[in-house]
């Protein structure tokens, strides 16, 4: 019986807090179109934990080789550190696994090119797990552009306040380079991605200024929150489960970042990145020909100011109510794990093609690469001209 007339079986490689989105592809009741057979990771605390949160009777193991070995799993969702996608993401395709690979799809750009090579090797399917592109704020605002409301897009300018930096980022692994690279990858791969979706174009050229301005310092790097004399005092002080010091000596990536693009076809776009603001919230900005629009994320709004142009459009400004959706990441996470599951059974093409997580990891090399040598301007690694979704 062909794959089409039965269940799409899949294994999950890292199980900490993001593989609990697997839960959207365990549907083993009469019907179901996936059902998650086994789940790897290191860490032996989490695999009870995996079985708990997405199948009690999961296979788990220790080692992610024994999990590829197996030739009853048809597809592999990778959940891993940052710095292991690379591996992880080759082994899978290599072991012919169709793959769902969460972002930023590395942290050099060569080790995307790897992972696309042998994506194309493979003749399987291969996703990034940019579940942005399915937020009804972010396809409000792409089809708003399609439309023709806001006329030819010329500037995207993009704002965002990163609230939990030390509780996601500082206290953890992705305080570190050798993990991470920057920020720039690993949140910004987001934003940098949408930007591109909303331009239809890729960058090819940055120059960034930033620096860290509050996390890191001259604390012990084994030092932890509970154990430090100076935790009711900090205001970084955690109790769990990342309590990692914040200003511990091996932080090396940046907190406050500023990134100016020229993408392939004109537009100019601009990203700007804090990880030590009292909020949360991303804010963007497009500027067309005969209008701009607005995201209010807190409010769910978009607004659209007109400009004179000569049409109906001079005649209102409009808002737009973006409705709630229930689920996490406001209802992203079940609908692209749904069409991962559509790709594999009835070749649904992607919103995002796997070359665009490739893109959004070049230009935050870039980024990287102008900040630390001072701002001036580099080239982004191509290709520079592929087609969109």
């Amino acid at each position: 019986m062909g794959l089409a007339q039965e269940q799409v079986r899949i294994g999950v490689i890292g199980l900490g807090w993001r593989a609990e989105v697997t839960k959207y592809w365990h549907n083993p009741f009469p019907g179901g179109k996936s059902i998650v057979v086994a789940g790897a990771d290191n860490n032996p605390e989490r695999l009870g934990k995996f079985r708990d949160k997405v199948n009690p009777d999961a296979d788990v193991m220790l080692d992610y080789r024994e999990l590829l070995e197996r030739s009853d799993i048809d597809a592999v969702a990778i959940m891993t550190p940052d710095h292991c996608h690379e591996e992880h993401a080759v082994a899978a395709l290599n072991a012919g696994k169709h793959v769902y690979c969460e972002k930023p799809l590395a942290i050099t750009v060569e080790g995307c090119d790897r992972i696309l090579q042998a994506w194309q090797a493979s003749g399987k399917h291969f996703m990034i797990g940019f579940n942005m592109r399915y937020m009804n704020m972010y396809r409000t605002m792409k089809e708003i552009i399609q439309s023709g409301e806001i006329g030819e897009v010329k500037a995207i300018w993009v704002r965002h306040f990163v609230g939990l930096g030390s509780d996601y980022y500082y206290h953890s692994w992705h305080g570190s380079s050798r993990n991470t690279t920057s920020l720039l990858l690993q949140k910004a791969s987001h934003d940098i991605d949408i930007i591109h979706w909303l331009a239809d174009s890729y960058t090819k050229k940055v120059s960034a200024f930033g620096g860290m301005d509050y996390f890191g310092g001259n604390k012990a790097n084994d030092l932890t929150c509970p154990n430090c004399a100076e935790k009711a005092v900090c205001p970084e002080a955690r109790s769990g489960p990342l309590v990692k010091c914040a200003f511990r000596q091996e932080i090396d990536v940046e907190d406050n970042n500023m990134v100016l693009m020229e993408l392939a076809n004109g537009v100019k776009a601009s990203y700007m990145q804090c990880h030590f603001t009292p909020d949360y919230e991303r804010s963007y900005t497009v500027i067309g020909t005969e209008g701009r629009m607005e995201n209010f994320e807190k409010d769910h709004k978009v607004v659209v100011k007109s400009r004179k142009s000569n049409t109906w459009r001079d005649l209102s400004d409009r808002v737009y109510e973006i409705k709630k959706a229930e689920g996490s990441h406001f209802g992203a996470d079940e609908n692209i794990c749904r069409d991962f599951i559509e790709m594999i059974l009835h070749n649904k093409e992607p919103v995002a093609e796997p070359v665009a997580g490739r893109m959004s990891v070049a230009v935050g090399c870039a980024a990287t690469e102008s900040v630390r040598q001072g701002g001036g301007i580099v080239t982004v690694k191509g290709p520079q001209l592929v087609p969109l979704n």
